[in-house]
């Protein structure tokens, strides 16, 4: 098999492993599938950990999550994907990071991986086997891949920086911390 076409096999691999890992995670959040809590459990959480308003959040992090997925498994607005799917995962991140790095205390790795991989897939390019390379990559430019991540990084940035505003009004306003004990 020629090199371009491992490569191209890697890819393809590594968009549909990530791919359905965020469309389960973003399942979750939409439909409750997988043991999640659907749009009204996620929106309560999403409430708690600072997100507001809650419905919204949720939705747009389902959205970012399993849209991103599947687009990402498909191959197709590569680059929209990978942006949208790494700014959700910013948001998780932003909520994991207190906990340190590793997941098995709850800390951020787990979403950064994922946000980091839906990235460089999004800057990468899905390769030869994917819906892009069949439509020519007409979703697929540099301009687009511009102007997907500067998007998604200004989103995640006005998300993750109100959110952080509206946890320190929270600890000011009620003399706890951030984690809701008297501090």
């Amino acid at each position: 098999m020629p090199l371009t076409h491992r490569k191209d096999l890697g890819l393809l691999a590594l968009r549909l492993g990530t791919g359905a890992v965020l469309v389960a995670h973003g399942s979750q959040k939409l439909f409750g599938w997988f043991g999640g809590g659907g749009i009204e459990g996620t929106a309560k959480a999403m409430e708690q950990m600072g997100f507001t308003p809650g419905r919204e959040s949720a939705i747009a992090a389902g959205l970012g999550e399993a849209g991103g997925g599947v687009l990402l498994a498909l191959g197709l607005f590569t680059p929209a994907a990978g942006a949208a799917a790494a700014g959700a995962m910013a948001g998780a991140v932003s909520v994991h990071a207190p906990a340190g790095f590793f997941a098995q205390g709850g800390g951020l790795e787990y979403p950064a991986f994922l946000g980091f991989t839906a990235a460089c897939l999004g800057l990468a390019g899905p390769g030869r086997f994917s819906l892009d390379h069949l439509t020519w990559h007409t979703l697929d430019r540099p301009a687009t891949v511009l102007m997907a991540f500067a998007l998604s990084a200004a989103a995640a940035t006005v998300v993750v920086n109100r959110r952080a505003a509206m946890l320190a009004a929270a600890e000011a306003g009620t003399g706890r911390d951030g984690n809701g004990t008297a501090a």
